[in-house]
């Protein structure tokens, strides 16, 4: 029987988490690499995106972990605690974690991949004024730049086409000047 067949077994073909029937899909309960039914759990489509922070937390959504934190399932249990901890600036999130009781072990794992520090914001790449750049933006530079490395200058009001996000770095985009490929801070473009 396949990971996924059992999931939805235990599951009655509902998420985990909040209940839905939409797109269920496998949600590896991180860090354990290897698919098992005892590190595994069966979400939704929104659950899974706020999970995998392609999404902002939606905190009326996560009001369902009133209900699934005292699923019998560790897997559930842990990643409601996660949850509820990047929810600590609601007030219902901190009286749920107050009500949950963790042994050594569980606690070890819900603490192990830092998902409980994380902010509830999406990081996203903003220009000087705030607004949101995608990749393939076209963006001016507020500042005259020296390239390092380089004696390319880009000078204030230089236009940057086909912008690229840094993945790693939300305050930095890769775009050409000059026929030159180089890195520039967010802080110091408007989108065009």
């Amino acid at each position: 029987m396949s990971l996924e067949t059992e999931l939805k077994t235990r599951s009655n073909n509902q998420c985990e988490l909040c209940s839905s029937t939409n797109n269920l899909s496998v949600y590896d309960v991180p860090p354990n690499p290897q698919q098992r039914i005892g590190d595994s759990i069966l979400v939704c489509e929104t659950c899974s995106a706020q999970l995998n922070k392609k999404e902002a937390l939606d905190s009326k959504h996560w009001n369902c972990l009133l209900e699934s934190m005292w699923s019998e399932v560790p897997a559930v249990q842990v990643v409601a605690w996660r949850i509820l901890s990047r929810l600590r600036n609601e007030s219902w999130a901190v009286d749920a974690l107050d009500l949950l009781y963790f042994d050594d072990d569980m606690l070890a794992w819900a603490k192990s991949t830092g998902d409980h520090e994380i902010s509830s914001e999406v990081e996203v790449h903003k220009d000087a004024n705030g607004n949101v750049l995608q990749n393939g933006d076209s963006v001016v530079l507020t500042k005259s730049l020296d390239v390092k490395g380089s004696n390319v200058n880009a000078k204030l009001g230089t236009v940057v086409k086909n912008i690229r996000l840094v993945h790693d770095n939300h305050e930095q985009i890769e775009g050409k000047i000059e026929g030159q490929m180089i890195v520039i801070l967010t802080k110091y473009l408007r989108k065009g």
